[in-house]
């Protein structure tokens, strides 16, 4: 595994974010809402920030000072994108990669998805359905799960 940013921010507890590619629209409000308040309350997220709703997610995150962790499905970046470098500069920007393929697939994507609930502590998982890449990880860590 390669990683860029603060490798301490993996001491802190974690609450993992992952995301179904197709949301309702109730239901992505519930989201902002719960990114709104983690981004008050200073709480550790680690997700892959993948899907759109996952991507807002980090839009949200990044404009307040709280910890964040993403988990690349494929390898490392050659140089950290602009969006990413004030926070990785100020220490609270873990980005690691756990695949060296060159983009990311179906398989490495449920890699990563399962090492990101794996490390949390808690998960919050929205949008799954019985068909959902998401579904298995969804029932092996319920005990995890966020209601």
């Amino acid at each position: 595994m390669k990683h860029i940013g603060n490798k301490d921010i993996m001491r802190l507890q974690k609450t993992a974010f992952l995301a179904s590619g197709t949301m309702p629209a109730d239901e992505v409000l519930k989201v902002y809402d719960w990114a709104s308040a983690m981004r008050s309350r200073g709480e550790c997220v680690v997700s892959g920030f993948s899907s759109k709703l996952e991507q807002d997610v980090l839009h949200f995150l990044l404009k307040g000072n709280q910890p964040i962790i993403m988990v690349l499905a494929r390898q490392m970046y050659k140089a950290v994108p602009a969006a990413l470098q004030e926070a990785v500069s100020q220490g609270r920007l873990l980005i690691i990669s756990v695949s060296e393929a060159v983009r990311q697939s179906k398989a490495t994507a449920f890699a990563r998805n399962r090492y990101i609930c794996q490390m949390a502590d808690s998960i919050y998982m929205v949008g799954v359905k019985a068909e959902s890449s998401l579904y298995p990880l969804q029932n092996e860590y319920n005990t995890k799960l966020l209601h």
